[in-house]
């Protein structure tokens, strides 16, 4: 069975394999320093992020991570941190679905804007965003500080 849906507790393990493939894919694997149990919490406890999922056959094979932000500007906003599909099930249109889903849940949540970020020499992703009709600005740059 194939299905998109919120994710769940215990979904955490497999979370984190996509995230650590996904670190894989961008050449960091060494930044990923979050764990299962600190998934769990932050979702499902803490509830600071939420997660869609592609489930197939009772695996997890792709996910849309996402948290409410705020724009002094346009005020409640959703962010999207990652959107990962497993090589192998990309091109089917997954990515697409769990876009939508978080286009859904934004309308639902009344939020006034959607954000992301995508690395520039990643070009499938890219060209994604780009049939989707989304805005791709080139003129902010990031700013970051990292807490041990």
């Amino acid at each position: 069975m194939k299905t998109i849906r919120k994710a769940q507790p215990n979904d955490e393990i497999q979370i984190m394999k996509l995230i650590h493939e996904l670190a894989e894919y961008e050449n960091a694997p060494e930044e990923v320093i979050n764990t299962p149990e600190q998934l769990a919490i932050d979702l499902f406890q803490d509830q600071i992020c939420d997660c869609f999922v592609y489930e197939e056959d009772g695996e997890i094979r792709g996910m849309a991570l996402y948290y409410i932000s705020y724009s002094t500007w346009r005020g409640r906003s959703l962010y999207l941190e990652d959107l990962y599909i497993q090589p192998k099930y990309r091109r089917g249109g997954i990515g697409q679905k769990l876009f939508n889903r978080l286009i859904e849940e934004a309308e639902n949540l009344n939020v006034k804007r959607m954000d992301w970020q995508v690395l520039d020499w990643n070009e499938p992703a890219i060209q994604f965003y780009k049939k989707i009709g989304a805005t791709l600005d080139g003129e902010w740059i990031n700013g970051r500080l990292f807490f041990d």
